[in-house]
């Protein structure tokens, strides 16, 4: 692995796999969310599911945590490293005649992302961990024990017009990184050929899409709730 990590391409690909595991996980934590929409009992069940599955706990999670610092401390790397190919900086630097700002700009709507990531886990993830690990309830349900406390949870955090416009400002961030990324990782894994018009298509698809979803599932909440 370290091999592989030393030159540039091996570098450029192991963020692709990085960037297709991660574009996964949020496929799939938004169709979880977009659950707690259409109905809250479905949302509650699928979310103590998750939350308590040996597999997921134990395997998955990890295994997310540790790819999503793969590729953000991957993605710094290769900003370092690129910027450092250039021993002599160009005497006029116009960036909008071979590049687009979204490209140009990556590290940085990768750094508002991490913030965001930060703030998600301080609000949901660390919460969720002292309760099932370090108080020892892991039957997910309400203090007064009707029913289980996801959706409840959800809605509350959802009340606070800043942290809505928070949210919704880190998964614009979010759209623009997956414009440029998502056609990136797919050229980093050799699929520029017949089908790229089709992958640009669909890259863009998701990267409006996906965050566009979330965005609906926090402003619905907080103009319902």
């Amino acid at each position: 692995m370290s091999g592989i990590l030393n030159s540039s391409i091996g570098r450029k690909f192991a963020m692709a796999l990085s960037a297709f595991f991660l574009m996964i996980f949020l496929l799939q934590h938004f169709a979880i969310n977009m659950l707690s929409v259409f109905s809250p009992d479905t949302f509650n069940e699928v979310s103590h599911f998750m939350g308590t599955f040996w597999l997921v706990q134990y395997i998955f999670q990890p295994i997310l945590i540790l790819g999503v610092l793969f590729h953000f401390i991957m993605g710094f790397v290769l900003e370092i490293k690129n910027k450092g190919a250039r021993k002599i900086s160009y005497a006029r630097n116009n960036g909008n005649a071979n590049s687009t700002w979204m490209s140009r700009n990556m590290i940085w709507s990768g750094a508002a992302i991490l913030a965001f990531i930060v703030l998600h886990f301080i609000d949901f993830w660390f919460p969720e961990i002292n309760t099932k690990y370090i108080q020892g309830d892991m039957s997910g349900v309400l203090a007064n024990g009707e029913g289980f406390r996801y959706y409840e949870e959800l809605v509350h955090k959802f009340q606070n017009p800043l942290r809505v416009a928070a949210y919704c400002l880190a998964f614009v961030f979010l759209a623009l990184h997956l414009l440029h990324g998502f056609m990136s990782a797919f050229q980093s894994v050799g699929a520029n050929n017949k089908y790229t018009k089709g992958l640009m298509g669909f890259a863009k698809v998701y990267a409006i899409g996906i965050p566009l979803g979330f965005i609906f599932i926090a402003l619905f909440h907080h103009l319902n709730n």
